[in-house]
């Protein structure tokens, strides 16, 4: 018994023993492991396949949002602008102080003067 523990000792019989097996069991698994194989790797394939649609579908949703986000803050800031130069205009026109509601106004223009006899502050009728 000693004999055949020594000889599996050896990495070359070893080698050997492996090698021989598996020519002699090639012939028999590759059928087997084919049809394995091939349903794994296509439901791998197809995994991946999935996994990348919703990937690119998240990541043009997450742009959409990006996108609103920046229209709302250029809108934002362009609205400010707009309200300082605005009541940058009403304070430095005679109209802005003469006619301090009729300059904050939505109906009236800080460029527009009421008619003569209307009264400060109101509406002019369209």
């Amino acid at each position: 018994m000693a004999g055949i523990d020594d000889l599996f000792k050896s990495n070359v019989v070893t080698g050997l023993a492996i090698g021989i097996g598996a020519a002699v069991l090639a012939p028999v698994l590759t059928p087997v492991l084919t049809a394995l194989a091939r349903p794994l790797s296509k439901s791998a394939i197809k995994g991946g396949m999935i996994i990348y649609e919703k990937t690119r579908e998240t990541a043009a949703e997450l742009g959409e949002v990006l996108d609103d986000l920046i229209a709302e803050a250029k809108a934002e800031l362009a609205a400010k602008a707009l309200a300082e130069a605005v009541a940058a205009a009403a304070g430095s026109t005679p109209t802005g102080a003469q006619y301090p509601a009729a300059a904050s106004s939505p109906f009236v223009s800080p460029q527009q003067e009421p008619p003569p006899g209307a009264a400060p502050g109101s509406v002019p009728s369209s």
